[in-house]
């Protein structure tokens, strides 16, 4: 018996990763739609093979286990291949931002120590041009997908190899990707994930997320990012990814509408954007099972709209570049006889257990707020080459994600906001989220973002920038006057700013870097 469960435990190593359950998927349903966008589409079996004839491309050009892998393009079905290529020949892969500077590409291709490079010249050729003459003292390879001066065409490549059979080099406990933080609070750093951590993740999505049977998945935010992390389990219970190469709420529609799409996923900025879209009225979309929103807060108010509007389909994820997912709102907890849950960001998912902890690492009494920190499965192995950030965000032997929430009797979580967007005001201490949430329920406001100023008396003053509905034009005093009413003086900002829109970071959260830029120009700013 004892011989027997050492044997299994020797084999724990070889346990299936997500490389493996995306080659059995291919070839589980060969005829279907694998992917789909405007202009092609490839089958199950298209994708594998596509899959086996890159690896071929690749290794002919001298990849080897162990090489790191850096990858540009937008929602490309073909790119997004050449990524599970590279993992399943045993290479370490990050992917850029396909919305990024050319500083923070090279920042990411330096700082990894990439050897490769794989970029799309469709969407990003000169982009690529640029980024490999940048890093040609480090690059061994450059490849593209078609092609470009700046590199060798691997698609041309995964053709000549004929008929290969795609192989997997991988091992659950390895490392299998590097993913960037969108840098909102700092420099960006790079989170390391095993193959474990990644199948821990796609089996939450899978068993909680509420996924309909036979997933038509459509992807507007980019794939390399949360957005992806819907393309596998979509896979596995043969459905198909249809892909756009960006947000444009008309095309939006119109796909889901003309595919018959059932499940999306969307950062907050593009259902407000959707919502106030003069068409969403007259398509019909009723095709959408599911309707998933995450990666930062949403205005309750513009969230009840939403429900009313599209209907009652909504269904919020809770995560972190550094462990996803976290917790889940589902469409049930979409309740209007619960209002209040639509300012939670959901119950913590079996795969996770969390706890809120105060500034010494102790649990917080019932109540109170505290920062959320996990353990799971899913969570990141550490920060790359960054020894003492890892030390810090594991403090106690918790993830600390850098949220300060709230739980209910139930253990719902409340996020009251970032850690480090919390504002010091003559010694209170005031959560910007609280404020936007009610300067975005008046009629007239379409967003609204809240900052920190410096104030020589109260070291800090709320400052408001509010984005106006098109057409609308509220009035700054009765916004304070509103903040005031629903949460006291000390929330209410000392001014509002009026624009006609909010810088975002490449993942569509509001940058309040650069907000905060304006006024904080040669000071620095104390955070807690």
């Amino acid at each position: 018996m004892q011989q027997g469960r050492q044997q299994v435990n020797e084999q724990i190593g070889f346990a299936p990763t997500t490389t493996t359950m995306i080659l059995r998927a291919l070839s589980r349903f060969p005829d279907r739609q694998a992917f789909v966008w405007n202009g092609g589409s490839l089958t199950y079996s298209a994708v594998r093979d596509l899959i086996a004839g890159l690896q071929s491309g690749m290794v002919s050009a001298g990849l080897k286990t162990g090489d790191v892998v850096a990858l540009l393009s937008a929602n490309s079905a073909e790119t997004w291949c050449a990524g599970i290529a590279a993992q399943a020949l045993g290479l370490l892969i990050t992917w850029l931002h396909p919305l990024g500077s050319l500083a923070d590409h090279l920042a990411v291709v330096e700082d990894i120590g990439a050897t490769a490079l794989i970029v799309d010249p469709k969407t990003h050729g000169q982009r690529g041009a640029d980024l490999a003459a940048a890093a040609a003292h480090q690059l061994k390879l450059t490849f593209a997908m078609g092609r470009a001066e700046f590199g060798c065409d691997l698609l041309s490549a995964a053709r000549a190899a004929g008929a290969v059979t795609p192989v997997d080099l991988t091992n659950i406990n390895e490392r299998a990707i590097v993913n960037y933080t969108g840098g909102t609070t700092g420099k960006s750093k790079g989170a390391v994930r095993t193959h474990r951590a990644l199948v821990a993740s796609a089996q939450s999505v899978a068993a909680e997320f509420g996924l309909p049977e036979t997933p038509r998945y459509l992807a507007a935010a980019p794939i390399t990012h949360v957005s992806g992390s819907f393309v596998l389990p979509s896979l596995a219970r043969g459905g198909t990814v249809h892909l756009l190469k960006g947000f444009d709420p008309d095309e939006f529609l119109t796909t889901i509408a003309r595919e018959k799409i059932n499940v999306t996923m969307m950062v907050p900025t593009m259902i407000y954007v959707m919502l106030d879209h003069p068409k969403l009225g007259a398509i019909d979309i009723s095709s959408l099972e599911l309707l998933l929103y995450g990666a930062s807060p949403m205005s309750p108010t513009r969230l009840v709209e939403g429900l009313e509007r599209i209907g009652p389909i909504f269904a919020q994820l809770y995560g972190q570049t550094e462990c996803y997912p976290v917790s889940l709102l589902g469409k049930a907890d979409h309740d209007d006889r619960r209002p209040e849950l639509f300012a939670s960001c959901g119950f913590p998912l079996a795969s996770c257990t969390v706890s809120l902890l105060d500034e010494n690492n102790q649990p917080v009494r019932p109540g109170e707020a505290g920062e959320i920190c996990v353990r799971a499965t899913q969570a990141m192995e550490g920060y790359w080459k960054r020894p003492e950030q890892t030390a810090e965000t594991f403090a106690g032997g918790w993830l600390h994600t850098g949220d300060i929430a709230r739980a209910d009797e139930r253990g719902y979580l409340y996020i009251v906001d970032r850690k480090k967007d919390m504002i010091v005001s003559g010694g209170f201490n005031i959560f910007p989220r609280e404020v936007e949430d009610v300067l975005s329920s008046h009629p007239d406001v379409a967003m609204a973002s809240v900052i920190g100023i410096p104030h020589p008396k109260w070291g800090e003053a709320v400052t408001a920038l509010v984005v106006p509905k098109p057409g609308k034009q509220p009035d700054a005093e009765s916004l304070i006057d509103l903040v005031k009413q629903r949460k006291g003086g000390t929330h209410a900002p000392k001014q509002i700013e009026f624009v006609d829109s909010l810088p975002l970071t490449a993942v569509g959260k509001v940058d309040k870097k650069v907000l905060r830029s304006k006024y904080w120009a040669g000071q620095e700013r104390q955070v807690g």
